[in-house]
């Protein structure tokens, strides 16, 4: 069975850090390029960041250029996601999601003073 299973949010105030994992399991996940999206309440989901399956190549939308980094290790099958420098409108429900666009279940970030 293919999971995606995110942790690591919560509640941070504006400025803080958050570091997320997404476990991966149940296919090929070396094989993978694989991304980060959030969503934000009544706003549709929105691409963060992404990495190529070797971990290579990075790519990150501008709203988090310089704020938050990918990376994964794929001997523990794990995606990453360090935040920083948070803003309020970092605040959404982030989900990882394989290059199929399978997702998995999200994590709540909330960025509140």
């Amino acid at each position: 069975e293919v999971q995606l299973q995110a942790s690591g949010g919560g509640l941070v105030r504006p400025g803080g850090s958050l570091r997320l994992s997404c476990a991966a399991s149940g296919f090929g996940f070396r094989d993978t390029t694989m991304t980060w999206m959030r969503q934000a309440p009544g706003k549709e989901p929105e691409w963060v960041a992404s990495i190529s399956n070797l971990g290579r190549s990075k790519w990150y939308a501008d709203s988090v250029k310089g704020r938050f980094t990918i990376s994964r290790d794929n001997a523990e099958n794990t995606l990453y996601l360090d935040m920083n420098s948070l803003k309020l409108d970092d605040t959404a429900v982030y989900y990882c999601q394989r290059d199929d666009n399978l997702r998995g279940q999200g994590t709540q970030v909330t960025v509140s003073s």
